[in-house]
């Protein structure tokens, strides 16, 4: 259990890295899955981090504690990556990589709901105001983004819904890890995680595995996510869980979708209005004040000495 605060300049270095690397991870989805198609982006995207992270466990020599709390951390590998990995590749084949970026900003909410209901972290009204601030601004970027949302039949309900399920799956994984793998080191939770996401999926990216051969694009994007956006990035998000706990570390969605609405203007010639540099700023704040690096600040007044 975590017993003291975190000085932030523990943690927010690798936040904000966290968050960087995430925000990147839509683009490269959606070239993936484009050329191949949603089960074989998802299964290659952790098959490539299995692989890299088995290497570095194996050189570390922690290949024991992996075997010794496999049933565990397989079982988190199936919330935490296997079914929002198929959720979010299919969303980005619908709806822009910005939108899906936003939706995911939803995890938060979603996170201190089910840490409040399991854990009994009942949130402070300080942290509660930092989420929905959060959500606001992430809403309010969602809204400014070109097309919107509709629930009409060839409309983007469908790909809302999938990154709906796959925030759901995050907030209950990071509940699920602060209880049960706190002690367990983060990459050897991250690598079994990728490893349990590479089995689930195995069965159905036989039955669509692609017609044809990827292309140097898609093989590139498919080596990025999964080195750097599935290998790397969740040895950081279980160390953040490890330090902060599920809730704050679930937090690290609010800065994603700044990261990959900027990657979105650069790269897939995205619009970024003022009203979307508005909400990033909202979403920084309400980050701010979840994780604790924004905190209260209350001035006792003090009686008359009369």
């Amino acid at each position: 259990m975590l017993t003291s605060p975190i000085r932030w300049k523990k943690w927010l270095p690798e936040f904000i890295l966290l968050a960087v690397i995430w925000g990147s991870s839509f683009y490269f989805l959606k070239i993936a899955a484009q050329d191949i198609g949603i089960i074989p982006t998802a299964w290659f995207r952790v098959a490539i981090a299995s692989i890299f992270l088995l290497l570095i466990v194996w050189k570390q020599k922690k290949s024991l504690q992996l075997k010794n709390n496999l049933p565990q951390i397989l079982f988190v590998g199936t919330l935490n990556s296997g079914i929002p990995f198929v959720c979010y590749s299919f969303a980005v084949l619908s709806i822009s990589t910005g939108l899906s970026s936003m939706l995911n900003a939803t995890t938060p909410l979603f996170g201190a709901l089910v840490a409040w209901l399991w854990l009994k972290e009942k949130p402070s009204a300080w942290r509660l105001m930092g989420l929905i601030l959060g959500f606001g601004g992430a809403t309010l970027l969602a809204l400014s983004m070109p097309g919107g949302i509709s629930f009409k039949a060839g409309g983007t309900g469908w790909a809302v819904l999938a990154c709906l399920v796959a925030t759901s799956c995050y907030a209950l994984s990071g509940s699920y890890t602060q209880r049960n793998l706190q002690s367990i080191p983060a990459l050897v939770t991250a690598t079994g995680s990728q490893i349990g996401a590479t089995l689930l999926l195995l069965i159905p990216v036989v039955v669509y595995w692609p017609d044809l051969w990827p292309s140097n694009q898609t093989i590139a994007a498919l080596l990025l996510v999964g080195v750097f956006c599935s290998g790397v990035a969740y040895v950081l998000y279980f160390r953040l869980i490890n330090l902060l706990g599920s809730t704050k570390a679930l937090s690290v969605t609010y800065l994603i979708p700044v990261c990959s609405t900027w990657l979105g203007v650069v790269a897939l010639d995205e619009v970024f209005t003022i009203w979307s540099v508005a909400s990033a700023v909202l979403i920084l704040i309400g980050t701010a004040m979840t994780t604790g690096l924004l905190k209260a600040s209350y001035r006792a007044n003090k009686p008359n000495a009369n």
